[in-house]
């Protein structure tokens, strides 16, 4: 008798995981934001979006649970500012997809981490620069009027708050280990979301449409933050912003697939331009990943995983938190 053997398909390797954990938490977030949509004419703009802060906040504030004696004065004043950056985030962004599709209204968003990185140390940003530049005014087409211009100011004070929110977020990762300092914050983010949009959620909110925010809180930002988690043990921070500069681009996508938002052909190249950018100046001058001396670099085969907190990892993407 011939004895059989089993086949067993290749482990996808750390990088091969490290992209597809990646690409899967770009997915979400903008799975999650696209599914919101339809519930604005229930809840409003501001509604869905403070259900999904307060939501997360609590959800994060249980699965983390962190301890006063884990945080200086300092700390906690840091995670404070976090969370109104994020709450700013989140609700311009919510009341920007009320007026703009999805792909736009993200590749604006992107501009914040964007700006960041291109002010930030390294060399040769002016290329990308006039391709972020170019991406705009594309996106935005100003020869026909045809984007609506505070649909645009609310993706664009998205984009501030995003910016803050990078540079908060290295500010708190480097005195905060672990997700403590996320689970600080986004409770702050919960109740400054909810205090805005009150008077939309107390009139309309119903016990179905509390399940249903708590879900979509789940989908994003808890599981996104989930998978970046497991994401950077694998990747370089360099891959893992380069990655992520393919949000605008899954944004494009997913609002073609569950919305029905066909873009037209110069905001499609726009965000092809502030896509690229975004590549190119992360290749360009990403934060160097600390690692102890003497130790393989982050993403090396056999190496240490990265430090728990995510103090860089974004230097040019999306939060999943929107």
């Amino acid at each position: 008798m011939s004895s059989f053997k089993p086949s067993h398909r290749p482990r996808p390797s750390g990088a091969e995981a490290g992209f597809l954990l990646t690409m899967a938490s770009m997915s979400t977030v903008q799975l999650g934001s696209a599914l919101t949509v339809p519930l604005f004419d229930r809840l409003t703009a501001l509604g869905t979006a403070g259900l999904r802060l307060g939501w997360a906040g609590v959800l994060l504030l249980v699965l983390v649970r962190p301890r006063r004696r884990d945080f200086t004065r300092r700390d906690l004043s840091a995670c404070t500012l976090l969370g109104a950056a994020t709450a700013g985030m989140m609700l311009f962004f919510m009341l920007a997809l009320a007026r703009l599709p999805l792909g736009t209204a993200s590749a604006l968003e992107f501009l914040g981490p964007l700006a960041v990185s291109l002010f930030g140390p390294g060399r040769g940003r002016k290329v990308w620069t006039a391709a972020a530049a170019a991406g705009v005014v594309l996106l935005t087409g100003p020869w026909h009027g045809g984007l609506d211009p505070l649909g645009a100011g609310y993706a664009l004070a998205a984009a501030a708050c995003w910016a803050a929110y990078i540079l908060l977020t290295q500010r708190v990762g480097d005195s905060v280990t672990g997700l403590k300092g996320l689970a600080v914050s986004m409770p702050v983010a919960g109740v400054l979301g909810m205090a805005v949009a009150a008077p939309a959620v107390s009139a309309h909110v119903t016990w179905p449409t509390l399940w249903i925010m708590l879900a979509l809180a789940a989908l994003s930002p808890v599981l996104p933050f989930a998978l970046e988690f497991l994401a950077l043990r694998r990747l370089t921070t360099s891959a893992f912003g380069t990655l992520l500069s393919l949000e605008p681009a899954i944004a494009m996508l997913i609002g073609l697939v569950v919305l029905g938002q066909r873009p037209g052909l110069a905001p499609a190249v726009g965000i092809v331009f502030v896509v690229v950018a975004g590549i190119g100046v992360t290749r360009a001058g990403a934060r160097p990943a600390t690692a102890p001396e003497g130790a393989p670099a982050l993403g090396d085969a056999g190496g240490p995983h990265p430090p728990d907190d995510a103090r860089d990892v974004r230097p040019s993407t999306a939060c999943p938190t929107r």
